[in-house]
This record gives structure tokens, sequence and C-alpha cells, in this order.
């Protein structure tokens, strides 16, 4: 029996306080087919059962789609066209930075503010809506492969203007939604010249390069520098490319929560295994602390701000001396420019001002710094 299903969208959660927020843009009609093979024969069963099994094969189709993803919504119902522009917003994570989503809201031209996550809630629509004059702000919640699949969804994140992906884990993002529409929509929008950003996980993705962390457990301790010094291939350094393709950020990699959760041991454990690999000769890492972001313009200029530590550019210099499974890192010279807020850096000269270069080597698993003191931040 092959049962098609037609509905109008219905796995749209409607802010309960904004009656207007009652649909997804456009009205994009979703299709669900389900094929069951019955194996007795139609001739046994009155009309009552027959009916009774179509009612219940379509409830049981209707309640599987309508729980693939979730869309929450507030401001207009009904889609605008803008001309938004180029631009990426790069948090480290932390506390939200009010002045970052303003910025990343003027790029998208009072159009249409989408946030992207795995898991959570709305509550960036109303703190996004209090800050900026958008003609709407809405949270798409993608939990699994099955709702990155939905046609409807890759609608909505085409028709934004400005794209947002929440903090969380990025292993959902890469499990849910790496080789699926939900990619290739985010990857269209970028390449028509749209605005994107991200925190925390939200911004691990955003480079060419990806720390993954497809190896670390379930609610369970995030992977640290003494993981990945000792021992550079250890199982939980799952690193991936080719997920978003982000104008100024090819060839890169991006790190959140910085200093403060003292990460510069794992980098430079991932950028010697990027170039081990052969993935690349000289790969080059924004890195972010907590409570800093980095605002780039269309010319790969970026701006740091924030009350965190800022934000560090790292490149090496050279091939690690030694890069193996179940040996200590050992990998000299890698150039790092530091940039507090007020400072600048073109992503594209690899060239800043405001900031402070210093040079930092590891030897045997230990890091050194040229800075006084020997500090590695």
């Amino acid at each position: 029996m092959k049962v098609i299903l037609r509905t109008q969208p219905h796995s749209f959660l409607a802010d309960q306080d904004d009656p207007s927020a009652k649909a997804p843009k456009r009205g994009e009609p979703s299709v669900l087919l389900l094929e069951t093979s019955l194996r007795y024969s139609c001739r046994a069963m009155d009309s009552f059962q027959r009916s009774f099994l179509v009612l219940t094969l379509l409830l049981t189709a209707s309640l599987a789609h309508a729980g693939s993803y979730q869309y929450l919504r507030i401001g207009n119902k009904n889609d605008i066209q803008t001309r938004p522009a180029p631009g990426i917003a790069m948090m480290g994570g932390g506390s939200d930075l009010d002045e970052a989503f303003r910025w990343l809201c003027q790029k998208g031209n009072g159009g249409d503010f989408l946030i992207l996550r795995a898991s959570g809630s709305d509550a960036y629509n109303s703190y996004i809506n209090g800050l900026c004059k958008l003609n709407s702000v809405a949270t798409l919640i993608l939990s699994d492969r099955q709702a990155a699949q939905d046609p409807a969804v890759a609608a909505i994140i085409r028709q934004a203007e400005v794209v947002f992906i929440a903090g969380g884990d990025q292993a959902n993002y890469i499990h849910a939604w790496k080789d699926t529409p939900v990619q290739d929509a985010i990857n269209a929008d970028l390449a028509e010249g749209k605005p994107i950003g991200g925190t925390s996980a939200g911004l691990a993705v955003l480079g060419e390069f990806v720390y993954g962390a497809l190896g670390d457990p379930p609610d369970g301790n995030a992977l640290v520098s003494a993981d990945v010094l000792p021992n550079p291939y250890t199982e939980r350094v799952t690193l991936i490319r080719g997920f978003l393709k982000v104008p100024h950020l090819e060839n890169l990699l991006t790190d959140s929560h910085f200093a403060k959760r003292d990460r510069m041991g794992r980098t430079l454990g991932f950028l010697a295994r990027i170039m081990q690999d052969g993935w690349s000769k000289s790969p080059r890492e924004v890195a972010i602390d907590e409570k800093s972001a980095v605002l780039v313009e269309s010319d790969g200029k970026g701006t740091v701000l924030g009350s965190g530590k800022g934000a560090y550019f790292l490149r090496p210099t050279h091939q690690s001396e030694t890069c193996k499974k179940g040996e200590p890192l050992t990998f000299q010279k890698i150039s790092v420019y530091r940039v507090p807020a007020g400072g600048h850096f073109d992503l594209t000269s690899w060239t800043g001002d405001g900031g402070t270069a210093y040079s930092l080597s590891v030897e045997k698993g230990k890091i050194d710094s040229t800075q006084a003191g020997h500090d590695v931040y």
C-alpha cells in the first residue's frame, strides 16, 4: 500500500505571545511519502477495518513528520526580500555581545534573521528582536538528519537574510547537517553574499577545518590541551573539513572559549595534525576568547570587540618536528598575533594593528612562549 500525505506546513511551533507567528515563510508545502507493504489480503478486511488502518497510517506519518524539526518565529509571518551585505560575526561564547548582534542585523538590512541549532530553545528570538529592527526573527531546531533532509527546512534557510549558528555541541551539527540540504542551503546563502554568524560551537564549524568533537563522550568533559599535547593522534581528536564555505575562512580553523578554557595546546595539536595529514601546508587559525568577537567585513578586514582577552590569529611557519600517534608533540615557531578589543586584523594579508605579536614552540608536549614570563596567552 502507498499512502501519499500532502499537508500545509505543520512543524511550526508558534510563539504563544505572538499571534502573527503562525506559519513558515511563503507557505512552502511539505510532502511525506510513506510506503508500507501489507502482507495480508484486503479482501479479509471489512470497510471499517480498512478505514481505521488508513487513518492510523496517516496519523503516524503526520506525527513523525511534525516532530522532525521545530520552527519558532516572531515578527512578520510573511517573508520579505532585502539586500543583505556580506559579513562574518565570529563570537567566542560566554555572554552574548549586543554590539555583535546589532552589526549582524545591520548586514541583514531589515530582513529575516534565522538562528540555527540542534537543541535548546528559541531564547534568541526575543533577545535579537529587542536589539534590532527586522522583518522577523526565527529559530530552526534541527536535531537529526531526518529533520535536515526535509525540503521545507532548506527553503526556510534560503529565505533568510541572516543565518546565525548558536552554541551547543558541534558534533550534533556535523552528525545531523553535514552532506544534507541544510549544508547546501547555508552554502548557497553564503555564495549569494549573505552574512553569517556563530558563537561557541557555532563558531567552531565556520572554518574550512573543524574540530568536530565526534569523539567526546556524551555529557562528558570536553577535549583539553592536556589530552592532545602528549598524543596529537589520540582518538578524541576528530578533525573534518569541507562543511561550510565561508569567504575568508578558507584554509582556516576556528575555535572558541579560547583563553578561558586554556585551549592553546589542543589547537596547536590540531594545526600540526592538519599539516601532517596533508590537508594544508600552511593552515591558519582564528581563536576567540569568551566575551569577545571578531566582525569581518566583505574585504576580510576584522574588528575585535568585547570584554574578554580578544582574538588570537595563529600561523605555523613550518612543519612539526614530531606529530605521531602515541608521542608528545614537538612543533616549533608558531606565529601568534593577539588582538584585544578595539584592534583590527586583516584575514587576507594576515596582518593586524593594535595587538601583540609573539611566537610559540612546543617541545615534547610542553609549550614555551617568547612573551615576557613565557605567557602563552
